[in-house]
């Protein structure tokens, strides 16, 4: 009799595979430990943690007065929203339709579901930073490829937050990274310097920490995340 599959064996199996966007629903967002498909748990607005990101972000990016922001995998918008509180003209995208039909009251009508980067509404107009924390994972070499080279024709600067493979692909430095079933890239982090280089962007520099982003799981695991701030070429 065969055994059920683990999750992380469903994981390896589907690498590289595109996520069906139907994928990230209730279960994925607020019981995703039970259903074993995410580390999210009733996935809700922490102003302690989201504005002191904001912050930061605007801090040492920098971004500057009146420069527009995308948030690229807003999920139920609480960056776009930490960013407004913070004067920033912030907007946001996702392909999770159960995330955006419940996007913060706040910033409502500014963030839009898409069905990928090449949906029209994604780049619908100039930005002047594109942020992405803890998404490029859940995307395939090909879909990173196609979105890198789609924003530099409306994104000067990318600020990108990412999970760190091992150097066989296998599995996430950081262990409960690997519990995500839609997390299909987990690659080393020369690998993502080579990708956003060979895709028309200058890296300008990339840390295993950024003050105020993830600082928590930078604190346990100092080389589990890779931290990107890139320029179009």
């Amino acid at each position: 009799m065969n055994k059920p599959a683990k999750n992380e064996d469903i994981r390896l199996m589907a690498q590289n595979q595109v996520v069906d966007p139907s994928t990230y629903d209730e279960d994925y967002f607020e019981r995703g430990v039970q259903t074993q498909k995410s580390g999210y748990q009733n996935y809700s607005w922490l102003p302690e943690l989201t504005i002191k990101m904001a912050h930061h972000l605007v801090q040492l990016l920098p971004i500057k007065h009146g420069e527009k922001v995308l948030d690229f995998g807003c999920a139920k918008g609480f960056l776009v929203k930490a960013l407004r509180l913070l004067d920033v003209d912030a907007y946001g995208v996702d392909v999770s339709e159960y995330a955006i039909d419940r996007v913060d009251p706040q910033v409502r009508g500014l963030c839009t579901r898409i069905s990928g980067p090449q949906d029209p509404r994604c780049f619908n107009r100039d930005y002047d930073w594109m942020v992405s924390k803890d998404v490029f994972e859940h995307l395939t070499e090909a879909q990173l490829t196609e979105l890198l080279q789609l924003a530099r024709g409306r994104v000067k600067h990318m600020f990108a937050a990412i999970p760190i493979g091992k150097d066989d692909s296998k599995g996430f430095i950081i262990p409960e990274y690997d519990r995500d079933i839609t997390h299909v890239t987990m690659e080393p982090l020369h690998w993502w310097m080579e990708l956003f280089q060979k895709n028309g962007w200058n890296v300008d520099s990339a840390t295993h920490s950024f003050r105020g982003v993830k600082d928590s799981w930078t604190a346990a695991w100092p080389h589990g995340n890779a931290f990107f701030v890139v320029s179009r070429r």
